[in-house]
């Protein structure tokens, strides 16, 4: 696999989740949400988040622009983005999200580990996310200082 690819896959993932900061924190206006959140997404796309249920793209979106302005103290760490695989146009990667003051989440204070599949085109285009809580330990361990 190339640099290229790992440079934009961990570049894009920081951007989507930079979004997500600017967006709940209301630092970005609402205005950005149709060119800085929809295009990035399939509308094929699904979402597992940590509780285990399956979210589509529009039950995602709809969750995504109503929380707008509702949580300014968010913050937000990626770390350790990784490609697992590439294969017929589509890239799976692993990343770390490590989340600071996050009222919809328990505990506020928290990290996931995540498994994306991307379509490998430029722009890269989000398809699948699939989240699970680190182990409690870890978490507890874990650097806020972001």
């Amino acid at each position: 696999m190339s640099a290229n690819t790992e440079s934009a896959v961990r570049t894009e993932v920081e951007a989507l989740h930079e979004f997500f900061v600017g967006w709940f924190s209301g630092a970005l206006s609402a205005s950005v949400f149709d060119t800085e959140f929809l295009p990035r997404f399939s509308p094929d796309f699904h979402l597992v988040p940590p509780a285990g249920t399956l979210m589509n793209f529009e039950q995602l979106t709809e969750a995504i622009r109503s929380a707008h302005d509702t949580n300014p103290e968010f913050l937000i760490a990626i770390r350790n983005v990784t490609i697992r695989a590439q294969f017929d146009g589509h890239i799976l990667a692993t990343y770390e999200e490590w989340q600071r003051n996050a009222l919809a989440s328990q505990p506020r204070d928290n990290g996931r580990i995540a498994t994306v599949v991307l379509r490998d085109t430029r722009p890269l285009q989000w398809l699948h996310v699939h989240e699970t809580w680190l182990p409690q330990d870890i978490m507890e361990a874990g650097r806020y200082d972001f």
